[in-house]
């Protein structure tokens, strides 16, 4: 995978996963709050909304109020859950909260299912 793909991609999941998460704490998400979250400007998500829609992980209201496709649901659950579990860990680990966190954004990008998988067994064992 090319180096500009990779960072194509890796900034869809981080969107997709930021309107998982405002979805949760708000009743309706719109690109105002997506570049508060992300501290990013408002023409940028709006680009980004339209190459969401696009690919069909996100519709947006006449209203602009934005949804995950059932698509963009998935992948953005499964960014979450490498999010969480890999902060989780390095937390576990020791690693200070800020620095776990943000290490854990930059993993969750890279590692692959079969790694991850493997992982989350392992720290199951290590739990129980």
């Amino acid at each position: 995978m090319s180096y500009v793909k990779h960072k194509s991609e890796e900034s869809m999941e981080d969107y997709l996963e930021t309107i998982l998460i405002l979805s949760k704490r708000l009743p309706v998400v719109r690109s105002i709050d997506i570049a508060n979250e992300l501290n990013y400007s408002k023409p940028s998500v709006s680009v980004a909304m339209k190459n969401l829609k696009a690919r069909e992980f996100v519709t947006v209201s006449e209203e602009g109020y934005i949804r995950l496709t059932d698509s963009g649901k998935n992948l953005a659950e499964s960014v979450y859950e490498r999010h969480s579990v890999l902060s989780d860990w390095l937390i576990r680990l020791g690693v200070d909260r800020e620095i776990a966190i943000a290490d854990a954004c930059k993993m969750e990008h890279d590692i692959s299912p079969e790694s991850f998988e493997a992982m989350k067994k392992c720290i199951a064992e290590m739990l129980s």
